[in-house]
């Protein structure tokens, strides 16, 4: 990921979250995030009084509103090749993973799932955000889902299923340093996810 051209605040959220998908919680220290960020030690006391559990905190929520853009430019992406399809969506889910592997190798995974792990690092608090942050790429994943013919009844379901097969997924790839997990869930799960899209009925209006 890109360091995204922000002030220091927004860098620090940024590198506290790229050094926590890297390293945990546990060992990713103040002093460690403000040289990732190019930042002052003494701007962290001043942008995060609350200390490292409000920065790991907002890396945490920081990771969810992302991945939850990025649900947004798949479908913007797909709107001018044809139409997003739910398998389509997670195969992009998946291949922004699968393009980081092997660009960069396993280092590093999601920073959601690695602060919900490391919990006796983090603490109930960080617990909280990391089951918001999860929520926060969950609705977007069932709001496409739906905008693509799949019951709402069935949107946030699927939409959980996506996200634990994913997670699930990357961390057997680091494990592995093999990409054949991920791509294993984007084959297995393509014809389950675009099943589930309503047919129209022909004559019937849909309105």
């Amino acid at each position: 990921m890109p360091v995204p051209e922000r002030g220091p605040r927004e860098r620090m959220v940024f590198s506290a979250a790229q050094l926590i998908r890297r390293d945990g919680v546990g060992a990713t220290g103040m002093r460690e995030v403000a040289v990732h960020a190019g930042a002052p030690r003494g701007s962290l006391q001043h942008y995060f009084p609350g200390g490292k559990q409000q920065l790991v905190n907002e890396a945490v929520d920081w990771a969810g509103r992302y991945a939850g853009r990025r649900v947004a430019r798949f479908l913007d992406e797909s709107a001018r090749a044809g139409g997003p399809t739910p398998a389509g969506l997670f195969a992009a889910m998946v291949r922004q993973w699968t393009d980081e592997y092997a660009a960069s190798g396993f280092a590093a995974g999601c920073p959601v799932a690695a602060a919900t792990v490391d919990c006796a690092a983090s603490g109930d608090a960080t617990r909280e955000a990391a089951a918001a942050a999860f929520a926060t790429w969950t609705g977007p994943v069932a709001e496409a889902l739906t905008g693509m013919g799949v019951p709402a009844a069935r949107s946030g379901s699927l939409a959980t299923l996506m996200i634990s097969a994913l997670e699930g997924a990357i961390l057997i790839a680091r494990a592995e340093r093999d990409v054949r997990a991920l791509t294993t869930v984007a084959t297995e799960l393509a014809p389950l996810l675009d099943a589930a899209v309503e047919q129209a009925v022909p004559g019937v209006s849909q309105g």
